[in-house]
């Protein structure tokens, strides 16, 4: 029986899984196409993104289940800033809609929220919603939720660049102490796991300028499917395909 409490949406039926072994620890997802999911069905771009809202609570109630301790999903990238002013206001205002329908359920089922990202530039509304979930949830140690917003791989990298130089030219840490554990501090996922799994939906086959330093190692696995259809079904396949892979991580 899932130990996932249902609080939006009492009367749904809860679709039974089955419970895996060996999960990887940290699994990160492009959550692409729900444009296109839209434009398909003769609906604008924002239904298929509002339709997507409600497959991520399905898929973080599957990842609580499988006991995955860190679920990374791409929600907005430094470079969907180019988007259609409609559909940018409707994204900043999901996370007020996702907090108002799930966030009683996230914190019954001990999900802590996090967020990676250049923070400061969302507006002002976004980050209350944001930062009232994380206040609410931060002592939850159970899965933790990472939603990556306003997020880009790049600039990540440029900014923790910066600041070791910043940090050699004041003598907090010296030129010769610098390796990967050290960069890695200074990235937005210093306390994070790398992803052991990456999953991108819609076809699509490429990175899209996300978390390009922590999948070095990491497993992909792409499917056709675009997110507004994405099920636990299908994040199943992905898990147990994961589970046939031999991480080698360079060696023999």
């Amino acid at each position: 029986m899932s130990k996932w409490m249902p609080f939006f949406n009492k009367d749904e039926k809860e679709i039974q899984t089955e419970k895996l072994d060996n999960v990887p620890n940290h699994v990160a997802i492009i959550m692409d196409g729900n444009g296109r999911w839209a434009s398909e069905r003769g609906l604008p771009r924002i239904a298929g993104h509002k339709e997507g809202m409600e497959v991520v609570r399905r898929i973080v109630k599957e990842a609580v289940e499988q006991n995955i301790k860190v679920l990374t999903l791409y929600a907005f990238s430094t470079e969907n800033w180019k988007r259609p002013k409609r559909e940018i206001d409707f994204l900043m205002r999901l996370p007020i809609e996702f907090s108002n329908k799930y966030l009683p359920e996230m914190i019954e089922n001990n999900v802590r929220i996090k967020t990676i990202g250049e923070f400061d530039s969302l507006p002002a509304h976004t980050k209350r919603s944001i930062s009232h979930a994380k206040e609410k949830t931060k002592q939850n140690d159970g899965l933790l939720l990472n939603f990556a917003l306003n997020y880009g791989s790049r600039d990540e990298i440029v900014r923790a660049t910066k600041q070791v130089i910043q940090d050699v030219h004041d003598g907090t840490i010296a030129e010769t102490d610098i390796d990967e554990a050290v960069i890695a501090k200074y990235l937005y996922t210093e306390d994070v796991p790398d992803p052991d799994l990456l999953i991108r939906t819609s076809g699509e086959h490429r990175l899209s300028n996300f978390l390009l330093w922590q999948l070095a190692y990491a497993e992909f696995w792409f499917t056709d499917v675009m997110w507004p259809d994405f099920n636990e079904q299908i994040f199943l396949d992905a898990l147990k395909d994961y589970q046939k892979r031999k991480r080698r991580y360079g060696g023999i």
